[in-house]
């Protein structure tokens, strides 16, 4: 353990307003280090719904400001954090200040490597080791690298989503790279089954407007266990791609059997857990559903379920992070 580290985050959006997978991953690691005396604050390059600063499980956010007040923070900061399209311009900040730069890497697209090649990571987060896998090919043929790379599964607290199973099948964000077609055609040709799509943070939402498909609005994370698993008996992921696959692993908690198409991340997030089938052959879906409806094979499935949430019991991860971030301020303070 270290002294107290102010660790500041620069994103676009932030939970509650925005809740995709990569901002609630980040959350969590955020959340992490709070509990372990260190202070986090959060600010956002975007305009959101909350235009007054507010606190989330300790993590402070700071709405989106036109002024030079984040350049301050950055000065007065121990570790600074980025993603996605923020990580450029935080990283020209880490070199400016001198502060050590942490990029959450939530995805494997060239966008998603290339700000590191320009050297100043301190460390790179990767959410799977298949996607470490596709750093280490990258970053082989570059001059440049992050000085350590850091597994961290996108963290989920089990006993937080945990619930009862409803009787839907569920598809969580509608759009067309998450299968929103699958839903609409399993929906049309299983008139007599109940169906739930819940629109998403980001991409262009397009739920099916069929009697029955339920339709919820993009909710709070928070929210997601008694509005969404209370109501899954089965879960979809027919994405075309899939880094990790957050979602999946939330319901795992509840025993809720997930059929997912099998990219690189949802066969490492699922493991056995998993049934999956390709998503362009929908009638494999309808059996997949059907085979489920044999209350003894959908126990088996539940219980896989159940246990690979076990095995994905975020702690060893979150510790490792805590620990990483703990030893780049050490080894600043060591360099000085």
């Amino acid at each position: 353990m270290t002294g107290s580290l102010r660790v500041v985050a620069r994103v676009h959006a932030y939970p509650p307003d925005h809740n995709a997978g990569a901002e609630w991953a980040l959350h969590e690691m955020l959340r992490a280090l709070v509990h372990r005396g260190h202070t986090a604050e959060v600010w956002l390059s975007q305009w959101a719904a909350s235009r007054d600063p507010y606190e989330t499980d300790g993590v402070r956010v700071i709405p989106h400001v036109a002024d030079g007040r984040f350049a301050t923070t950055v000065a007065r900061s121990d570790v600074l954090v980025s993603h996605l399209e923020n990580v450029s311009p935080t990283a020209c900040l880490s070199r400016g200040y001198g502060k050590p730069l942490v990029v959450v890497c939530h995805n494997t697209f060239d966008l998603t490597w290339e700000p590191m090649t320009a050297g100043s990571t301190a460390l790179a987060v990767v959410n799977s080791e298949w996607m470490r896998a596709e750093a280490e090919r990258h970053f082989a043929s570059q001059h440049r690298r992050p000085d350590r790379m850091l597994v961290v599964r996108p963290p989920v607290h089990a006993q937080e989503y945990r619930t009862r199973p409803g009787d839907s099948i569920a598809l969580i964000n509608c759009t067309a790279t998450k299968g929103v077609g699958v839903l609409a055609e399993l929906a049309e040709r299983m008139p007599d089954r109940k169906f739930l799509a819940v629109r998403g943070g980001y991409g262009e939402q397009q739920p099916p407007d069929l009697p029955n498909v339920l339709v919820l609005d993009h909710m709070d994370g928070r929210r997601m266990r008694d509005e969404v698993y209370a109501r899954t008996r089965v879960l979809l992921m027919p994405s075309d791609y899939e880094s990790w696959g957050r979602v999946g692993v939330e319901a795992l908690a509840s025993g809720i059997p997930v059929l997912a198409h099998p990219t690189e991340g949802l066969t490492e997030s699922l493991g056995a857990a998993g049934i999956f089938q390709d998503r362009n052959d929908v009638d494999a879906w309808v059996k997949a559903i059907e085979v489920l409806d044999d209350p003894a094979t959908y126990r088996a499935v539940s219980r896989r379920a159940k246990a690979r949430s076990r095995a994905l019991d975020p702690t060893a991860d979150l510790d490792a992070w805590c620990e990483a971030v703990e030893e780049m301020s050490r080894a600043r303070a060591a360099s000085r």
